[in-house]
């Protein structure tokens, strides 16, 4: 939230909505009165949507059996996931809210960038801001930076202390490796300590192993002007695995009503990764990435000729040893350098972090994991003119244990499992984040389970230190904001519960409802006016971080999957979510997050299996309007309308290993507003080509 009152006042607003200011240089100028041209490619949908019957009645008569394993009811239901306890479980009986998006899900979707793969989960809000920025929001507060969302690349956390919340343009690599994302809703800092409030989504690169050989892959088309890919894996001796990638695209701009389109996106990306079975028992990965990009060139009344720039890299070594199946030690050590240089700051910031695991049976049908972690995350912040943050330079430090202890009882049909974080952070001191979790199959097509958490939501550098000046010459006063170095953490205590089933061989529901009652949540305190010697006879009105706000989040999520033939499948989801949040009397509530959120989502999934090694899959997504609030608080928020959207996927596999697809996406209109400010998400088609050797 602080991040809205910064940028808001450091013109952040300006550079997605005032964009008109531009040199002839940079856009090619409209004449006057020229209605802005909207993309048609209504042939091209009414192809795709006409080859839908055409496909289907001839993949019946068809009857040339395919290897379906990856779209198989049970491979579903018996995926192994690690990010609810952090060890190996089936999906269908953790005791979470639980949602995998596969490689498979990924690739047939289309999906370009991996928030457009978030999408694909229920309860999970996605809504493209402009070209290059995203609002991904679990069980509301969507915002440009979600601070209650934790998300980690391979055990690599990506959200920043500075704002808290993720900067999503640069959280990619290449789709190809990304094995599955695992997508928790509700909290899970128990295991993974502060920010993990309303999920935790881990996003889980194949193994070097598994990504052996070439790739090469090339696409383009009406917003993707131009994206290509190369990978190699290759091994050394009996044990040693590696792969090294690397990428480029350039994507255009999306549409502003009146204006033209300045909000390009470039970037290039390079990586490694190696795996080393040392003995039987003992395995050793290192990897790597770095990235550069721009973003722009934007164009605002401050500054002309703007271009934002980002940069970044990381190492990550985690060693293992398995002593039995059911014990096991892992060490993992990362640093995380990024940068980023926009028109409202420019920030430097290494982070370094080490954390131990060990999971060991105990007498009785006990298993305990337990855990040690430090982090320390430095950062060189600059402000614009007005705005900064005190001191400019800053290390920022966290470290703790958890402890969590499950029991297995009625042959390991019941499990109950209770456990808690204790962590420490240079703002808040010791924080407590525990949980008790039961799960209970009492046959093998139904897993009932349980839930209640406590998680916390630490300050962030801004609402701790950051300090502004703006006046006003409508009123006559300067307001002054700061941050409150007695800043509290928000609180919540989550209440959960879910029902998975399979009521007939081909078909899996999964059910879920939650309750969360947050309480110290941030809000801006407006202060009486003081006058000062600096600014005589003008009213300084001074106003702080507080933790003045409380309220309830409650909803429910469905997802369901039919397979209804041997080559045809459907999945659906559904999520409904209440807001009642209740800012102090005479406090600015600044979690525009908690009205950015739409109250019904669904959505419909059609994967086709067609003749001669073709695929042809549809995404049919509905999404709730909504009010999303406006920047510094209050009632007068933008209307967000309502919007469906149809991406099809057409692909043919070549037997020399290419594949060639066709993408079309949010075919059903010209454009549509997902996000307040920014730009509109337009209808688009690309083609690909993928070449695997």
């Amino acid at each position: 939230m602080a991040r809205s009152l910064l940028l808001t006042i450091a013109a952040m607003s300006a550079k997605s909505n005032e964009r008109a200011v531009v040199t002839a240089r940079q856009v090619r100028q409209r004449p006057a009165g020229l209605v802005p041209r909207h993309r048609s490619v209504s042939p091209f949908v009414a192809c795709l949507l006409g080859s839908v019957l055409l496909t289907v009645s001839s993949a019946r008569a068809d009857d040339t059996k395919r290897d379906l394993t990856e779209l198989d009811i049970e491979a579903l239901m018996n995926l192994e996931v690690t990010s609810v306890s952090k060890k190996a479980e089936k999906s269908s009986e953790a005791a979470a809210a639980l949602y995998v998006i596969t490689a498979e899900d990924i690739r047939r979707s289309g999906a370009t960038t991996i928030p457009d793969a978030l999408r694909l989960a229920p309860g999970v809000n996605v809504a493209q801001v402009d070209a290059n920025k995203w609002a991904v929001g679990v069980r509301g507060f969507t915002n440009l930076l979600n601070d209650k969302l934790l998300v980690l690349i391979d055990g690599r956390s990506v959200y920043t202390p500075l704002f808290g919340g993720v900067f999503w343009d640069v959280q990619d690599t290449l789709l190809d490796d990304v094995d599955r994302i695992e997508v928790i809703r509700g909290p899970g800092g128990t295991l993974w300590g502060a920010n993990a409030v309303n999920g935790v989504i881990n996003i889980i690169t194949k193994t070097a192993k598994d990504t052996q050989g070439g790739l090469l892959t090339a696409q383009g088309g009406t917003q993707d002007r131009g994206e290509g890919a190369a990978r190699y894996g290759g091994k050394l001796g009996d044990d040693f695995y590696y792969r090294v990638y690397a990428k480029y695209f350039n994507r255009d701009g999306e549409f502003t009503p009146g204006r033209e389109e300045n909000d390009g996106w470039q970037m290039g990306r390079t990586g490694f990764r190696t795996d080393w079975d040392m003995t039987k028992r003992d395995r050793l990965t290192f990897q790597g990435d770095y990235y550069e990009g721009r973003v722009g060139p934007f164009a605002t009344s401050a500054s002309p000729q703007a271009e934002d720039t980002v940069a970044g890299g990381n190492l990550l070594g985690r060693f293992t040893r398995t002593f039995a199946s059911d014990s096991d030690i892992s060490i993992q050590s990362y640093f995380d350098y990024t940068y980023r240089n926009d028109s409202a700051f420019r920030e430097g910031r290494n982070t370094y972090d080490l954390d131990f695991q060990h999971r060991l049976p105990l007498a009785g049908n006990q298993e305990l994991i337990w855990g040690l972690d430090y982090r320390v995350s430095e950062d060189d912040f600059r402000g614009s003119p007005g705005v900064d943050v005190v001191p400019a330079s800053r290390a920022v430090q966290f470290y703790g244990g958890f402890l969590q202890d499950e029991i297995r009882l009625l042959d390991d049909k019941l499990r109950f499992t209770a456990g808690t974080k204790i962590e420490h952070n240079d703002f808040t001191g010791i924080e407590y984040q525990p949980s008790a979790r039961v799960s209970w199959t009492p046959v093998e097509r139904q897993t009932v389970w349980a839930a209640v958490s406590r998680a916390v939501r630490t300050p962030s550098r801004i609402e701790h230190d950051f300090f502004t000046e703006t006046p006003n010459p409508s009123t006559q006063t300067i307001s002054r904001a700061t941050g409150n170095p007695d800043a509290a953490s928000e609180k919540l205590v989550a209440y959960e519960a879910g029902y998975r089933f399979k009521p007939i061989d081909r078909v899996f529901l999964d059910l879920a409802v939650f309750y969360n009652d947050y309480t110290d949540l941030s809000t801006y305190g407006a202060k009486q006016p003081v006058f000062e010697p600096g600014f005589p006879g003008t009213p300084v009105i001074p106003i702080l971080v507080a933790n003045h706000m409380k309220g309830q989040v409650y909803g429910c999520e469905l997802a369901a999957d039919a397979q209804l033939t041997e080559r045809w499948r459907l999945r659906g989801t559904y999520s409904y979510l209440g807001i009642d949040v209740r800012p102090k009397p005479g406090d600015i509530d600044p979690q525009t997050s908690a009205k950015s959120s739409p109250a019904n989502q669904f959505s419909i999934r059609s994967l086709l299996d067609l003749p001669a090694k073709s695929e042809l899959d549809l995404v049919f997504r509905y999404v709730d309007s909504f009010r999303a609030g406006a920047l510094l608080g209050g009632d007068n928020g933008e209307p967000i309308p309502s919007y469906v959207s149809l991406d099809v996927h057409l692909a043919h596999r070549l037997s020399n290993g290419v594949e060639v697809s066709v993408v079309g996406q949010n075919l059903l209109s010209d454009h549509h507003k997902e996000f307040r400010g920014g730009t509109q998400v337009q209808r688009a088609a690309y083609g690909k080509v993928a070449w695997h050797f």
